[in-house]
């Protein structure tokens, strides 16, 4: 090719490049999402107590099969945070009759991997196989916890675990900042007591431990949910077989509210820091309130989706964080609200300034309704995506069930997402976003934060130092 050959091949690339444009059309219209329908289900209470449902559900050969026992951390004293943890996570360590290995293995025959997980309301027994194993998988999830051998040598790696775990949790701003969040909503309470002491954690012994299992295991608090493609018969006789030999155990003692404490600024100094984790919300209604879904969408469209308002400003307009986000998280005895972000030392005040003049917007008129039927969209195609799968469907029937809800909360999800008004998202905004009440937590460079925060009346603010 000769030099002069050059620019006309590069003219008609870019000439072919604008044609390529110009025949672009813009994307059609997303469909509106399908309302939502509870899969059937089967619900049988055993005279122990113990509560079965069986979810035949989708065409893939697996199964998932859960065990939620209730309780969790709020269950733990003052002195016993990360009791539950421990009592947990020890469960994979055997039981009387197969050693960890052993049940490792037996798991990994069915095609799945054991799994435990404990929340503040609950501790979570998983198991997903292949259907043809799933009176198995029953058979061994409530093995793991009607009979843990709880190992010695066992327990203390568990706990070492959990020791370098806690260490590296207090290294990161943004656990510390959930720290002294979910501290300043709810004093005094379980759900208040995110970390223990290192101290505290090293000091819990094998006999607390085996303790804290028999005060808070048995078949009165277990619920187990079977979803997936299964032999209905050989099922409910693996699950009545499986469970129907469990004591009751004690009874879950009811656990008082969360009384939200009073508003606050709190900084917790880390000096050097090129960024402040900064998190912004206060307590709201928990999902047994008409308004709830109201508030969902309200969310959404304030820091909740990445369209959202506090993400367009702070992130797309202004550059002073990556990735913000809004949340609203729901607890069985409460639920809080809370904007979170990453920001730039410098930037600290004006970030706050942006979040708080996005609220006071939304408060002071609705919406467009445009914006608002965006929103409604994202959320109604999410929660339908979100519900797809065979973890999905039991995740939601354990939360209708949590909070006390029927199947008409899933059902009619998506149509009350889609008949939320603009005049509703000012309200819910007004009603419950109050900025007098929100609680202000900073994770940041004190000698640089500090200045930034007069508005918010730093200076009365608790001193904190990052361990």
């Amino acid at each position: 090719m000769t030099r002069n050959a050059i620019p006309m091949l590069v003219a008609v690339v870019m000439i072919g490049a604008a044609a390529a444009h110009a025949d672009k059309q813009p994307p059609p219209a997303a469909a509106p999402a399908k309302p939502f329908a509870v899969p059937a289900h089967h619900d049988v209470t055993l005279d122990n107590g113990a509560k079965i449902t069986t979810i035949a559900y989708g065409n893939v050969p697996k199964t998932s099969v859960q065990l939620i026992i209730r309780g969790g951390n709020s269950v733990e004293g003052p002195r016993e945070v990360w009791l539950a943890d421990l009592t947990a996570q020890s469960l994979a360590e055997g039981t009387r009759t197969l050693p960890a290995a052993k049940l490792a293995e037996a798991a990994a025959e069915m095609g799945g991997d054991l799994s435990i997980n404990i929340d503040p309301d609950a501790t979570v027994i998983a198991l997903e196989v292949l259907s043809e194993f799933t009176p198995r998988a029953i058979a061994l999830v409530a093995e793991v916890a009607r009979n843990p051998a709880f190992p010695a040598d066992d327990v203390a790696r568990v706990k070492a675990d959990l020791v370098r775990t806690l260490a590296i949790s207090r290294t990161q701003p943004q656990a510390i900042a959930s720290e002294q969040f979910t501290s300043a909503l709810y004093p005094d309470h379980a759900y208040g007591r995110t970390y223990p002491t290192q101290a505290m954690l090293e000091g819990y012994t094998l006999d607390q431990v085996r303790a804290f299992y028999a005060a808070h295991f048995g078949a009165g608090r277990s619920h187990l949910y079977i979803a997936g493609k299964f032999d209905a018969a050989g099922v409910d006789k693996a699950a009545h077989d499986a469970l129907a030999g469990w004591p009751r155990g004690p009874e879950l003692e009811p656990i008082p509210d969360a009384v939200p404490g009073k508003s606050t600024v709190v900084v917790v100094d880390r000096p050097g820091a090129v960024q402040s984790t900064l998190i912004v919300g206060l307590p709201v209604v928990t999902p047994t309130s008409p308004d709830y879904v109201q508030l969902l969408v309200t969310d959404a469209l304030l820091g909740g989706s990445f369209g959202s308002r506090i993400t367009s400003n702070i992130r797309e307009q202004k550059g002073y964080t990556y990735s913000p986000y809004s949340t609203v998280r729901a607890l069985k005895h409460a639920a809080s609200w809370a904007e979170q972000a990453d920001v730039t030392t410098n930037v600290t005040g004006a970030s706050l300034s942006e979040i708080f003049k996005e609220i006071a917007r939304l408060r002071s008129e609705p919406p467009p309704a445009a914006e608002l039927r965006s929103v409604q969209a994202y959320l109604a195609g999410t929660f339908v995506l979100r519900n797809s799968s065979r973890g999905g469907i039991i995740r939601q029937l354990n939360f209708i069930e949590n909070h006390g809800l029927g199947d008409d909360y899933l059902r009619d999800y998506v149509p009350r997402i889609w008949a939320v008004t603009p005049a509703d998202i000012q309200r819910i905004a007004t009603t419950y976003l109050d900025p007098k009440k929100m609680t202000i937590i900073v994770a940041g460079d004190r000698k640089l934060v500090d200045p930034q925060l007069v508005p918010w009346n730093a200076p009365a603010a608790r001193p904190k130092r990052a361990p």
